[in-house]
C-alpha cells in the first residue's frame, strides 16, 4: 500500500509530501520530497511489537533547520572531499567549505536540501517511490547538469531497496547515499553500544585528524576497527586508539570483502533485547561507518532527546575524497555513462 499527504511548504513556497509505504507484514517505511529523506521505518520486535527505528522529527520544520542529514539523500558527493577542491581534466574546482577545511555531503546546499519530485507505484508484491532531482551544472561548484533519479522499494520479503541512478552532459564527481541514523531498539531508546555489529570488511581507509582519507587501504586485524566477527558496538570505541580519537568514535569508511561485480553483504546490525537484525546489501565498493559521535542534545520526535552515540549509519559508498586520491576507485561519471548504484536493507528477527 502506498498513501500521498501534504507534508508542509519550504521557505520558498515549495510543496512538500510525504508518501508511506507499507507491505503486507505492516513494515512501514516513510520518505518526503525534501531531501528525499527516510523519515522514519516501523518494523516488528521478535514479539511482534512494532516500534520506529531511526531518527528524525514529527514536522517538516526540524529537517528544514539545522540537523545532522537525518535519513537524507546525500549528494553530488556523499562524505568529504579533502580542502574542499578537486582536479578534473586539469581545470580545478572549489567547493564550500563546510566541514572545517573540508566539503562534506554535498556543500552548503546539496542534495538533501533540496525538494525532488516524486511519483509512486504499487505492484504485486512491492510499492515504492520515483524521486527526481537535476542539478544544474555549477551548483555547489561541480561541473556538468546532472539528471538524477533514486528509486525506494519496500517489497513483501521485508527489503527494503534504494537504487540510485544518473547521467551527465560533462564529466563530474558522483557519489550518492542515504544517510539514514538506526537504532534497532526504536528511536529515542538511548545508546547504541549494546548493539552488535558485523562487517563484511577486512580493510578500511584510514584518515588524518580532519577526517581526511590518509590515501592507504589498511587491514583492521589487530586493530578496534575489526569487526570481521560480530561485536558490541561500544566494546572498543573508547580505546585510546589514533584513528577513534580522530573520529570520537567510528566515523570511518570500510572496504567490502567482494569476489565480484553486483550486489554483497556489507553489514549485518543485531539488537539482542529487541531482536531486531538489519542487514544491509550493496553494489558499492564502501560503508561509512558512523556511531552518532556529533549528535548534541537534538529533540527528535516525540520531544526525544538525541545524544551522542544514540544511533549508527551504515552509508553504502564510494571512498571519501576519491576525486583526489587516484588509488581509489574512481568516481567520475562521464557522458554517456549511466551511474547506477543499489543498496538493500534487509529486515529480520531472531
Amino acid at each position: 500500500m502506498v498513501k500521498k499527504e501534504a507534508f508542509g511548504t519550504t521557505p520558498d513556497g515549495k510543496a512538500v509530501d510525504i508518501y508511506t509505504l507499507t507491505n503486507i507484514h505492516g513494515i512501514e517505511v516513510r520518505a518526503m520530497t525534501y531531501g528525499g529523506a527516510i523519515v522514519s521505518v516501523k518494523t516488528p520486535d521478535k514479539k511482534g511489537n512494532f516500534a520506529d527505528i531511526v531518527l528524525g522529527f514529527d514536522s517538516l520544520a526540524g529537517y528544514l533547520g539545522k540537523n545532522p542529514f537525518f535519513g537524507a539523500l546525500v549528494g553530488r558527493y556523499g562524505n568529504r572531499i579533502g580542502s574542499a577542491k578537486f582536479a578534473l581534466n586539469g581545470k580545478e574546482y572549489t567547493l564550500a567549505k563546510n566541514d572545517g577545511p573540508n566539503t562534506l555531503h554535498g556543500g552548503l546546499k546539496g542534495f538533501d536540501k533540496v525538494v525532488w519530485q516524486g511519483q509512486s507505484f504499487q505492484k504485486s508484491a512491492e510499492v515504492g517511490l520515483v524521486l527526481k532531482y537535476t542539478s544544474i551544472d555549477g551548483e555547489e561548484g561541480y561541473p556538468g547538469t546532472l539528471h538524477v533519479t533514486v528509486t525506494y522499494t519496500l517489497n513483501d520479503k521485508n527489503e527494503f531497496s534504494i537504487d540510485y541512478q544518473a547521467k551527465t552532459d560533462k564529466d563530474t564527481p558522483i557519489n550518492l547515499t542515504n544517510h539514514t541514523y538506526f537504532n534497532l531498539a526504536g528511536e529515542g531508546s538511548g545508546t547504541i553500544l549494546g548493539e552488535e555489529l558485523t562487517l563484511s570488511a577486512d580493510h578500511f581507509t584510514p584518515v588524518d585528524a580532519t577526517l581526511i582519507p590518509t590515501g592507504k587501504i589498511s587491514s583492521v586485524k589487530g586493530t578496534p576497527l575489526d569487526f570481521t566477527k560480530p561485536n558490541a558496538i561500544g566494546t572498543r570505541i573508547n580505546d585510546h586508539y589514533e584513528q577513534l580519537v580522530f573520529g570520537g568514535g567510528y566515523d570511518h569508511n570500510f572496504v567490502i570483502n567482494r569476489q565480484a561485480p553486483g550486489i554483497t553483504l556489507a553489514a549485518r546490525a543485531y539488537d539482542s533485547t529487541s531482536g531486531r537484525v538489519l542487514e544491509v546489501d550493496t553494489t558499492e565498493p564502501g560503508v561509512q561507518f558512523y556511531t552518532g559521535n556529533f549528535l548534541d542534545g537534538i529533540t527528535g520526535k516525540q520531544g526525544h532527546t538525541y545524544n551522542k552515540r544514540n544511533a549508527f549509519c551504515l552509508e553504502t559508498q564510494h571512498y571519501p575524497d576519491s576525486p583526489n586520491k587516484p588509488n581509489f576507485p574512481s568516481t567520475i561519471l562521464k557522458p554517456g555513462q549511466t551511474y547506477h548504484s543499489t543498496t538493500v536493507w534487509k529486515f529480520a528477527t531472531r
